[in-house]
């Protein structure tokens, strides 16, 4: 049944006997927080929204201005698979607005719908496709390990893959809840897994990353695993990408896709890829939001750490995958599943239209394995590299002058403290390596 407005939910709560609500959003890193409420709040909540105090809610507002309302945006509504007859939960993804009306600006998913409004004023559609990887790792005493539930490596099967029923499970759960499934694989990590859903507008799919998230843990949580979207758990093995799929689209054609031009892409795409290279150091702060991230963000594996683009070449930060047509789109392989989806879309958006706005040309292609130039080669072909600590992608978001006017100065200054905060904690602490390393020695 296809959800529209509000006399859609109501009919939905009725057909399906619904008894709860929940209603969910994200804090500024991305978190999922959530209120439950009974059905016979439903009618005041699709009308003046339920108030919860924002200043409990990280990088929101301060205790003097707290009161915020949750309106639900009836088009996600859903039910919950994992209810049963007589107790049936349905959720519904909530706008963040004030008191008096007002949308709240930090709301990372106003801020995406605010930076896609500006697409639609050019004439264009955002359209994201993210690529999720993710560990299952086994538990001791109700504790989380670093133990692989399997040591299968890149598309294995069983006996090797011991999560086929698992990732079928996550699978049947999201196809219950709307998703377009395409692939669900055993990545090259012991323990790892990637399942793919079909791309979509910014928006819905944003919405759609974070229902993936809760919903993978669920699941895994059910056969006594952990799942986590950590970038970089295990020193010694590939870490967690969430690669992403981007296009635009303009009266309904692929605007990436030229034919008669060189590689069949347009001039639009290659000033959207100039745009987002452009700023892609600031975006980092961002996309790659964890200490942890930067630890994933290193030569040798397959994470991508120089600042090209080419066609199918995988060493390069954005890449053409080979389909064109309507499939035209470019991939951006630096972005962790840790990051806020929300604000990752609308700063990569940003920065493609600011390339389209003042047609930015990109550097020339990078057709070779970008991983064995010498420093030398890299140099002379004058390649930069992604920030390597979350420091220094603060230092390059501080500077960037168009995402903090894209993104708002509220939303820009705390992910910014909150970087920082996670750097300082980090580099105050004595380490196990250190230790290990230097106890004896020195």
């Amino acid at each position: 049944m296809k959800i529209n407005n509000k006399d859609d939910v109501i009919k939905a709560i009725e057909t399906h006997n619904v008894k709860f609500i929940r209603l969910q959003f994200t804090d500024i890193q991305g978190i999922v927080k959530d209120v439950e409420i009974p059905v016979t709040q439903i009618q005041k909540a699709l009308t003046t929204g339920i108030s919860f105090d924002g200043s409990s809610v990280e990088g929101m507002v301060r205790i003097d201005e707290s009161d915020m309302v949750l309106r639900p945006d009836t088009q996600t509504f859903a039910i919950l698979p994992w209810g049963n007859d007589k107790c049936v939960v349905a959720r519904m993804i909530c706008d963040v607005y004030l008191p008096d009306g007002k949308a709240f600006e930090a709301d990372p998913r106003y801020v995406l719908k605010k930076i896609i409004k500006e697409a639609e004023d050019m004439g264009y559609q955002f359209n994201v496709g993210p690529e999720l990887e993710f560990f299952l790792f086994a538990k001791e005493n109700g504790k989380a390990t670093t133990i692989p539930n399997d040591y299968g490596r890149y598309f294995e099967f069983a006996p090797t893959d011991l999560a086929e029923d698992i990732r079928r499970d996550i699978v049947l759960t999201l196809t219950d809840l709307n998703f377009d499934i395409e692939a669900s694989h055993h990545e090259v990590a012991f323990g790892q897994h990637e399942i793919d859903f079909k791309y979509g507008d910014a928006l819905s799919t944003a919405d759609n990353v974070v229902t993936f998230k809760y919903v993978t843990r669920t699941i895994a949580k059910t056969y006594g695993l952990h799942a986590t979207f950590m970038p970089k758990p295990i020193a010694t093995e590939n870490g967690s990408g969430m690669h992403i799929n981007l296009s635009l689209s303009k009266e309904g054609k692929n605007a990436f896709y030229d034919p008669d031009a060189d590689m069949q892409i347009s001039d639009i795409a290659r000033h959207f890829i100039a745009g987002v290279l452009d700023h892609i150091k600031a975006i980092s702060c961002i996309a790659n939001p964890l200490v942890n991230s930067y630890k994933r963000l290193i030569p040798g594996y397959e994470a991508p750490v120089y600042i090209t683009w080419s066609g199918a070449n995988r060493s390069s930060l954005i890449r053409i995958p080979s389909p064109r047509g309507n499939s035209t789109r470019t991939e951006l392989r630096s972005p962790d599943p840790s990051c806020n989806p929300y604000l990752t879309f609308a700063a990569i958006l940003a920065a493609g239209l600011e390339g389209i706005k003042n047609r930015n040309e990109p550097p020339k292609i990078m057709d070779q394995n970008v991983f064995d130039l010498t420093p030398g080669e890299l140099k002379e072909r004058s390649i930069e590299t992604l920030p390597s600590t979350i420091n220094e992608s603060c230092d390059c978001l501080e500077k960037d002058e168009l995402l903090r006017e894209k993104l708002g100065a509220h939303v820009h200054d705390n992910i910014l403290r909150l970087a920082r905060a996670e750097w300082d904690a980090y580099r105050t602490q004595v380490h196990e390596w250190e230790v290990n390393r230097y106890l004896n020695a020195f």
